[in-house]
């Protein structure tokens, strides 16, 4: 059984998620918050409240025991970027792309127990 939590939207660059899930992917849940927390970069924050807001799934929906879990899966995908121009020089304007990500964490149990 697996259980799953999305963030959506978030601020931050794919990029800068995807070097902390690579981190966590295919770790025990434990392992995996001990990483993120003692992080100190923007994209561990968030991935951090997506993990914990899976484990908190998986405990309460399927009750499953909280020390046979493992990030099955850990992703964070491109959401839509926001658009803000910039003034440039004659009276022109340059777009500025501020990026968002999709934030997906799936645990699930270990298949020995």
């Amino acid at each position: 059984m697996e259980a799953r939590a999305i963030t959506r939207y978030v601020r931050l660059s794919p990029h800068r998620g995807r070097l902390v899930a690579d981190a966590i992917r295919g770790k025990d849940v434990s392992e995996a918050l001990r990483i993120v927390s003692l992080s100190s970069t923007k994209g561990a924050r968030l991935i951090r409240k997506t993990l914990e807001s899976a484990i908190a799934n998986a405990e309460n929906n399927y009750d499953i025991d909280v020390d046979s879990l493992f990030v099955a899966r850990a992703a964070v995908d491109m959401g839509s970027s926001l658009r803000r121009l910039k003034p440039r020089a004659m009276g022109r304007a340059d777009i500025m792309r501020r990026p968002t990500s999709h934030i997906t964490i799936v645990v699930s149990e270990k298949k020995g127990e």
